[in-house]
């Protein structure tokens, strides 16, 4: 793995790099960079694989970068303050880490760096809706590509593609990862559901949204309900309501 380092402090830029090194020699460090001149200069003509990019520079904030070039190598932003959380994500920073940097935050972002790069696969979510458009002769609904949760303190964007389900329980609304994490979500389902791509979602019931490729079976039961097996194994049972039970059906074969 190639890395560029952004950063205006001398010790700061020391530091990193000798965490860098101690963590994972296998990375190399091509670049040193302490503006936002000098970085846009240098990625004229580079790409390395990652970018440890600080949010405020000697000459403005690194915001500007992704202004005055194309930025393809994932970045992770490292800041003394917390306030630029969302505009980093926003610029699609795979991690925000604070200083100063704690080697547990160092090694879980760049390991989702290596996790990306490992994952480097077709587009299935994008292939499954060019399927579905050239079935149904319509334009599907692109719906969001991700969507930003809060945990502790921290503030993390999640690919619509790596969701596996929604759920209401309790009075409260969660969302479960296909990697098995589970956040607490503001937004009621009624509104996370109109933000999907309805060829890749389905509002089973009113407690619950399920993507297609978490439903590993489904169960036909008494009473005409389905039970979907789906994975992560859920909280609880996931049934389709009989009432949504032919549309689920119908979404199924599409």
């Amino acid at each position: 793995m190639t890395a560029m380092i952004i950063e205006d402090e001398l010790l700061a830029q020391v530091a990193l790099t000798k965490t860098l090194e101690r963590l994972y020699p296998d990375i190399e460090i091509e670049h040193n960079a302490s503006s936002v001149a000098e970085s846009v200069e240098w990625l004229s003509y580079h790409k390395p694989d990652v970018i440890f990019m600080d949010v405020e520079l000697s000459d403005g904030t690194c915001f500007e970068i992704f202004k005055q070039v194309k930025v393809d190598s994932d970045v992770i932003m490292t800041t003394a303050y917390d306030n630029y959380a969302i505009k980093a994500f926003e610029q699609g920073s795979v991690d925000y880490l604070l200083k100063p940097i704690e080697a547990q935050a160092l090694k879980r972002a760049v390991e989702r760096v290596k996790d990306r790069m490992k994952r480097s696969l077709p587009d299935w979510a994008g292939i499954a809706s060019a399927l579905h458009q050239m079935r149904t002769g319509g334009i599907p609904h692109k719906g969001k590509e991700r969507i930003i949760v809060r945990f502790n303190d921290k503030i993390l964007p999640i690919r619509i593609c790596d969701i596996a389900y929604w759920y209401s329980e309790d009075k409260n609304n969660f969302m479960t990862t296909k990697d098995g994490r589970c956040f607490v979500v503001d937004a009621s389902l009624d509104e996370i559901a109109s933000d999907l791509d309805s060829s890749l979602f389905f509002k089973v019931s009113r407690n619950c949204i399920i993507a297609l490729d978490a439903i590993s079976s489904i169960t036909r039961q008494t009473g005409g309900r389905l039970l979907i097996n789906a994975v992560p194994t859920p909280p609880y049972e996931l049934t389709v309501s009989r009432s949504r039970c032919d549309d689920f059906l119908r979404w199924l074969e599409k």
